[in-house]
């Protein structure tokens, strides 16, 4: 306790922020998991399983939306809060007996868990620009890449616990255990978040929530196509496939699952050194397309496979490990490049559009994840996929090829 009293407040706020965090990012995979593998136990079809996330996915857009203007309203600390006190009551929604978790039921609880996610999500990487100093672009990328990164890695270690728990407790008992312990994550965050971060200067109004610039316009519209890309395939043709095709168990998929997470967010987290540019200038739009096209081939590339019958166990795993580290490049990139190009003042109005698109590129991949599996199996969604990221590395060309300082 005494060396974190000794540390910065902007470092100690960062810290709360980040293990706020994560200790959400913990319980949002684990739920995702324990609702993919214990409904598709149930006997569920994928699209019906897609089905249970629509909401989850619509309220996420809405919620970047308005929550980036509560944000600059009413401070950041205060919507991390109101995100963390949400989730918990979407788990404990979830710990009904069995006959009482209807499918409209669970899409109800999926939904409050969006809006949970996303308002913690948004008030997370808003508050780093305000704890970086102006100008001090190196360090920004850094710590939004530490943040995001570490995420993600415990984002996989939550898609290992889900599986994990649900074995060993059942449904009802893991995501009881999961509400007790954010429970209290949520209690010290009310303590230990510095009050008013991140509210403007001036009160924004209503119609301010739309970006009006052409930057983060293109950030988002690209956003939205890459990760669309990455979910057509991963939330639910691929855990399905797993458990189907393969035969995988509940330990099997979601320790798969995880590994990829948790590479894929370590990868994340040192993005900044895998992107330095020989002039010692930080990435720019030129980057952003660059890794997208570079992206686009390797989901073509195990479709391919697939298709051709060719050692498919083999080159599914490994492309999907592939696609992991040059997608986490990528989602690195970007999420840098909104906090660096987004206004200081009211900073949570252009993230919270920026990942409103994020949240309508997620939905628009978890139904046709779904849907193109159910109709057209794996490798359909994985040539979505490659379409997808080529609409994205076209997109990212009109990027501005310098960062704004």
């Amino acid at each position: 306790m005494r060396a974190l009293s000794a540390l910065p407040p902007q470092v100690r706020q960062y810290l709360v922020v980040t293990g706020n965090y994560w200790a959400f990012t913990l319980t949002d995979g684990a739920l995702r998991m324990l609702v993919v593998l214990h409904f598709h136990s149930l006997g569920y079809t994928p699209l019906q399983i897609a089905a249970l996330f629509l909401f989850y996915e619509i309220f996420g857009v809405v919620t970047n939306l308005v929550g980036g203007y509560l944000g600059a309203r009413i401070g950041l600390n205060r919507t991390m809060n109101i995100g963390l006190g949400i989730q918990v009551a979407a788990l404990l929604m979830l710990t009904l007996p069995a006959a009482f978790l209807t499918v409209p039921w669970v899409m109800a609880a999926q939904a409050l868990s969006g809006i949970a996610k996303d308002l913690n999500k948004m008030s997370a990487k808003s508050s780093i620009k305000l704890l970086v100093a102006e100008g001090e672009q190196g360090t920004l990328y850094k710590w939004v890449a530490i943040l995001t990164g570490s995420k993600n890695a415990l984002k996989g270690v939550g898609f290992f616990l889900g599986g994990a728990l649900l074995a060993l407790l059942g449904f009802a008992g893991a995501v009881l255990a999961m509400a007790a312990a954010l429970a209290l994550v949520w209690v010290a965050s009310l303590v230990l978040l510095k009050k008013d971060l991140g509210k403007a200067s001036a009160k924004p109004k209503f119609r301010d929530m739309l970006s009006k610039s052409r930057t983060i316009n293109v950030l988002s519209a690209a956003r939205l196509f890459l990760f669309g890309a990455r979910d057509v395939w991963f939330v639910v043709a691929l855990p399905v496939y797993l458990s189907s095709v393969f035969g995988w168990d509940f330990w099997l998929v979601g320790g798969f699952l995880a590994a990829w997470v948790i590479g894929y967010g370590m990868v994340q987290s040192i993005a900044p050194s895998i992107t330095r540019r020989a002039d010692g200038q930080v990435p720019d739009g030129r980057a952003a397309a660059f890794w997208a096209t570079l992206l686009a081939g390797i989901p073509a590339a195990i479709a391919i496979a697939l298709a051709t019958g060719w050692q498919v166990q083999p080159m599914l795993l490994v492309g999907l490990m592939l696609f992991g580290v040059v997608f986490a490049v990528n989602s690195s990139l970007h999420s840098y490049l909104i906090v660096s190009n987004a206004k200081a003042d009211g900073v949570s109005l252009d993230v919270g559009f920026y990942y409103m698109s994020n949240a309508m590129g997620r939905l628009l991949g978890t139904l046709l994840s779904g849907w193109v599996y159910q109709a057209y199996g794996l490798p359909a969604c994985l040539w979505v996929s490659s379409g997808l990221v080529m609409l994205a590395a076209l997109i990212s060309w009109a990027l501005p090829r310098r960062s704004r300082r």
